[in-house]
């Protein structure tokens, strides 16, 4: 493992599944002990939301099990926990954006098992709350519409009846940052501003990158064939509460934010 100097006078170590697989709570505590960090930003998880509902012991293992560790051992060595959740915690039923102190009531298996997490968190750390992640590295729809912008002939469809916030990474980390370094234990939602649907999502994508958005074709969840195995909560907006509480700037919005991904992701 290789520390590196991320920001000035922060020692930053990121670790790989091969040097800190989350199934092995031995390898949790080695690890843990060996760097001692004064601070734990706990990004990874099982987020195959589908594949959890097949494999719901691995889901548990990695999103709850593996986090009830973390705080353990960072209690141990005196490090503050940051754990990054979702927005899968809530059932999607309330008519407004959900506020951090809002009853979740997650539907779905990987949902569960993250809610799981944040019990384990639970006055011990911070609980950050994110949704509809998109960035630079990785998988993620982004990517997914670029491809089918220039790639793929006839209509693309994508459900109009699930509404949620872009959160864009490169608009995350630094307030991330900030709140692992500044702010008090407790539970944030952090997203870009601007509630959408994946339709409204996949129009805008599609048209930046060059395609035809007439192309993309609203759809209703219950008309998915094959249906996914996970439901999705229907409203999954999450406002900001804690954030503007604070007074610390929001994330910008994420009609911008993305039109500069896609311009990175194409001009390559």
């Amino acid at each position: 493992m290789q520390a590196l100097h991320a920001i000035p006078s922060v020692e930053v170590m990121a670790t790989t599944r091969g040097q800190l697989d989350l199934s092995d709570a031995g390898a949790i505590q080695r690890v843990v002990r060996e760097f001692a960090p004064g601070h734990i930003i706990h990004a990874a998880a099982f987020t195959a939301v589908d594949r959890c509902e097949s494999e719901e012991q691995t889901a548990f293992a990695i999103n709850a099990t593996a986090t009830a560790q973390l705080v353990a051992v960072a209690s141990e060595v005196g490090a503050r926990l940051t754990y990054l959740s979702t927005d899968y915690v809530f059932d999607g039923e309330k008519s407004t954006p959900y506020l951090e102190t809002d009853t979740p009531n997650p539907q779905s298996i990987y949902g569960r098992s993250k809610f799981a997490g944040e019990q384990a968190v639970g006055d011990q750390g911070q609980i950050v709350r994110i949704s509809w992640v998109c960035g630079r590295l990785g998988q993620n729809m982004v990517k997914t519409l670029i491809r089918l912008a220039t790639s793929t002939d006839g209509p693309l469809y994508f459900v109009d009846d699930q509404h949620g916030c872009p959160t864009l990474v490169a608009d995350l980390v630094p307030t991330l940052i900030r709140l692992v370094l500044e702010a008090p234990f407790g539970t944030y939602h952090v997203t870009n501003q601007g509630a959408t649907t994946w339709y409204e999502f996949a129009r805008s994508v599609i048209a930046l990158a060059g395609g035809d958005p007439e192309r993309v074709q609203p759809i209703a969840t219950v008309e998915l064939d094959p249906p996914r195995p996970a439901p999705r909560p229907k409203n999954s907006v999450l406002e900001n509460a804690q954030l503007r509480q604070m007074g610390w700037p929001l994330l910008p919005d994420w009609q911008s934010s993305v039109a500069a991904l896609v311009h990175e992701l194409t001009q390559r």
